[in-house]
């Protein structure tokens, strides 16, 4: 089906890209996360907490996150994604808005209501625009996803400074109220027009391509059977890998610019922008070369980056600003490439029947980076007083992820 399919009044081939749109505007209100740098450092003098404990809403929120996509997979399939994004912005919104009182509760209050509910949210709309790009592109999967979720990564390009001048202004509590409360009406809005294609949609002109002998890559596999395969374990493995690296970067990436490399407040969330940019651009970029090179050799290019990265920064010290930059240029480029490499790889290894059931839980691999990152940098900078020591684990990770690719990260077998 696909001559007769129609798509905002146009045709599907050229409607559809109207999904993408969408998408990435909703998952830059979810990114803000990312921007979450720059709370940080204004919640620990605030609230006089340790870095470790200063980083426990980001790992709890990206947790959640983690978790609520799976959750959420099997709704979204069953009532598809309108209403379970709707739901999830309403949850994203009230999350925010709710740490606003924290400084009447105490700090255990922004892990709940950020980190829990804002998480929980998160993950709930996550699945909505990935499901619906991977079904409206089977012809373009990583390039659509890729460009889905560009916002996501993208997203504190905008909302690093934004927040930044909003903390200035009203502090850290008063802007998680107003930015809040922007994110509820805009991702509830969004998620109006998202549905599926018509069963048995395809582009015009194009027929899924032939597997190789046997391979069964584009078979239909049940999140169970997905789970019998090594290519499931080599994806999450690495996408595990992958995710430390990038996640532990982000959640630090303010605080390394200001107390490693010596740059002030400002310049410092200035350079988060910088970032956000390659994080944005990460997913379309690495989401084409799954299309292009395989998973496999996407997944290897990405840890060797990682691994680049992370010589930089244990060499870098003060006054190191072009090590930093670049290098943190590297860790937030490649986190977007997992989460592009990530969903395109589960779609093409496993099939598109249950898509966001089975995504959910290779997902689960991005909750477990979120958690071993904020402890690896966290520990670091407690028990040595510095975050560099944390870039000895992430270089021995990559050359892990290196080594797990090429074994496992290809299509399943019969």
């Amino acid at each position: 089906m696909s001559d007769n399919t129609k798509v905002f009044g146009m045709s599907a081939e050229a409607g559809r890209w109207l999904y993408v749109v969408l998408g990435i505007v909703v998952n830059f209100c979810l990114g803000a996360v990312y921007a979450y740098s720059v709370f940080k450092k204004p919640l620990e003098e605030m609230f006089k907490v340790s870095a470790t404990q200063g980083g426990l809403p980001y790992m709890i929120f990206l947790a959640m996150f983690a978790l609520f996509t799976f959750v959420a997979g099997k709704f979204i399939d069953k009532v598809g994604p309108r209403k379970v994004m709707m739901v999830g912005g309403a949850l994203v919104g009230i999350g925010w808005m709710l740490t606003y009182f924290a400084g009447n509760i105490g700090f255990w209050w922004v892990i709940a209501a950020y980190g829990v509910i804002g998480g929980a949210g998160v993950g709930i709309v996550y699945g909505g625009p990935v499901s619906v790009a991977t079904r409206w592109f089977p012809d373009k999967k990583g390039l659509a996803v890729g460009l889905s979720l560009a916002g996501f990564g993208g997203s504190a390009m905008a909302t690093a400074p934004i927040a930044s001048a909003l903390i200035n202004k009203v502090g850290p509590l008063g802007t998680f109220g107003i930015m809040g409360i922007a994110f509820f009406f805009i991702t509830i809005i969004l998620a109006l027009p998202m549905k599926f294609p018509p069963a048995g949609y395809k582009p015009a002109g194009w027929n899924p391509p032939a597997a190789a002998p046997g391979v069964v890559g584009t078979a239909n596999y049940t999140a169970s059977g997905m789970l019998k395969t090594g290519s499931f374990y080599g994806l999450w493995i690495c996408y595990i890998l992958g995710a430390t690296a990038g996640l532990m970067a982000i959640g630090i990436s303010a605080a390394v610019g200001r107390e490693v490399i010596g740059l002030d407040k400002a310049t410092a969330a200035t350079l988060v922008m910088v970032f956000a940019i390659f994080n944005g651009i990460g997913r379309p970029i690495f989401g084409a070369l799954t299309d292009k090179i395989t998973p496999r050799w996407a997944a290897v290019l990405s840890f060797i980056l990682i691994f680049v990265a992370s010589a930089m920064m244990l060499a870098a010290g003060e006054g190191s600003i072009g090590l930093y930059a670049v290098s943190f240029c590297i860790f937030w480029l490649c986190l977007g490439g997992w989460l592009a490499i990530g969903p395109a790889s589960t779609a093409s290894f496993f099939g598109l029947e249950g898509y966001a059931q089975k995504y959910g839980v290779v997902f689960s691999a991005y909750g477990l980076g979120a958690i071993i990152g904020g402890i690896i940098s966290g520990s670091a900078k407690d028990a040595f007083g510095s975050y560099t020591i944390a870039f000895y684990p992430t270089a021995g990770m990559a050359i892990l992820g290196c080594i797990v690719a090429l074994i496992l990260v290809r299509a399943p077998k019969k």
